[in-house]
């Protein structure tokens, strides 16, 4: 320990002159006295040589025993090779970056989101697009948010998702549960995208082993069964609008719920073109339908069923386009292999050989018939108002194919016609479709 040379009385007896005073105390420890002009004020300092520099800082002491005690921590530094104003400064360093970190964390407990916050802030966010919003709420109040709403969404685990789908699939949900999980998992990665939390729960669960492999349709109606369905229409006991629909949505390949929603002012005889306005299609793109001979006098037929100055396929109010299931059971409830129904006169008057049908399967074997006549895919999938997968034709090929797609549907509407018509019996060729 420094050997000190002032005592008690002589510290407080030091004053105040016209020069600045530095007053040794040993073992480095200067008590500095300022000049009247600046005010007279003590403080002190401590000398010091490291690696063979004259250094000198100041102390943070307010007493003569607290500036000793500071000055001999300073000396222990020194043995131990540190320098002390280079210590010092990594300790505000240190406690700066500690509070830094308490603060963080305090920050991080303060924005802790739940799940059921987290899906509201993904669904005005990310969602605010999407035709189906109120079905994503509606999946989502009924079956996630109940198992795992008041979670923190950074606290989720795989075995909270699993739980989740566990519970669809045990009440034979299997396509719903495949479905929810895709959309638990963007709604985890928008979270994930955005800091909300570290680690998505869903990033190392398979869609497949966790739901059900995606059994994809691929039922076709062959021109035997287009035969046949012509030969039990009649009996089948359907409204006659919804037979039209059937014949239209076989020969101009489009989507049931795009049918559904269908006005009067998207028809135009006169051009023979039905236009399915962007709002109605699935994939946001406006579409126009060139008809066929076959396919205009079905929308012809209509006509003499019509109830609504609006829509084709109205409600039974007419105030309002039907709703977009309804083909959909009236052709399923047709095929229905359960003895007692409902409609137990005509609960399988639509069967037929291949197996059940949709009416999407009705868009498919038209799109299939398209190819086995000889019409080109890039055609067919224009007719199909696909979307091209591949980006660069999707950025720089731009044409409509007009002509070719008219040509397409006429070749359609030419065999349907064929195959429903008192002619039907013609040999037809192409026998690996028939």
């Amino acid at each position: 320990m420094a050997q000190n040379k002032l005592t008690d009385l002589a510290y407080r007896n030091l004053k105040a002159t016209d020069k600045t005073q530095m007053v040794s105390d040993g073992g480095g420890l200067l008590v500095r006295v300022r000049s009247f002009k600046d005010g007279g004020t003590k403080s002190f300092m401590f000398d010091y040589r490291f690696e063979g520099k004259q250094c000198r800082i100041t102390l943070k002491a307010n007493s003569l025993a607290e500036a000793r005690t500071e000055r001999d921590i300073y000396k222990g530094q020194l043995k131990e090779g540190k320098d002390p104003s280079l210590e010092r400064k990594l300790t505000v360093e240190r406690a700066r970056a500690a509070q830094i970190a308490e603060e963080a964390k305090l920050a991080r407990q303060q924005a802790l989101t739940t799940v059921n916050g987290l899906f509201e802030r993904w669904a005005t966010t990310d969602l605010q697009e999407r035709k189906d919003l109120a079905e994503v709420r509606r999946m989502f109040a009924k079956d996630v948010l109940p198992v795992i709403g008041e979670l923190n969404a950074q606290d989720v685990r795989k075995g909270h998702i699993t739980d989740v789908i566990d519970r669809i699939k045990q009440r034979g949900s299997s396509h719903t549960a495949r479905n929810l999980f895709k959309l638990v998992r963007q709604m985890f990665k928008f979270a994930v995208d955005r800091d909300i939390i570290e680690f998505d729960p869903t990033a190392s669960l398979s869609v497949t082993k966790i739901t059900t492999r995606n059994n994809e349709r691929d039922r076709v109606l062959s021109q035997d069964e287009i035969r046949l369905l012509r030969d039990k229409l009649p009996g089948a006991g359907l409204i006659p609008s919804t037979e039209c629909a059937i014949w239209i949505m076989l020969s101009t390949c489009c989507r049931v719920g795009e049918l559904s929603k269908s006005e009067w002012a998207h028809i135009d005889f006169e051009t023979t073109t039905f236009h399915i306005p962007a709002e109605n299609a699935k994939n946001g793109k406006a579409h126009t339908v060139y008809l066929s001979g076959f396919a205009l006098e079905q929308f012809q037929r209509l006509v003499e069923f019509r109830h609504s100055e609006r829509w084709i396929f109205p409600n039974s109010k007419g105030d309002d386009h039907v709703c977009e299931k309804s083909i959909t059971r009236q052709i399923g409830g047709r095929q229905n292999e359960t003895i007692y129904s409902h409609r137990s006169k005509n609960n399988q008057a639509l069967t037929l050989p291949g197996g059940k049908w949709t009416p999407h399967d009705l868009r498919r074997s038209g799109a299939t018939l398209m190819g086995r006549l000889g019409i080109h895919s890039d055609v067919i999938e224009k007719c199909l108002n696909h979307t091209e997968e591949n980006k660069l034709k999707r950025v720089y090929q731009h044409q409509t194919l007009e002509e070719e797609q008219a040509e397409a549907w006429k070749v359609l509407g030419d065999r349907l016609g064929i195959l429903t018509g008192a002619d039907s019996n013609v040999v037809l060729f192409n026998k690996k479709y028939a």
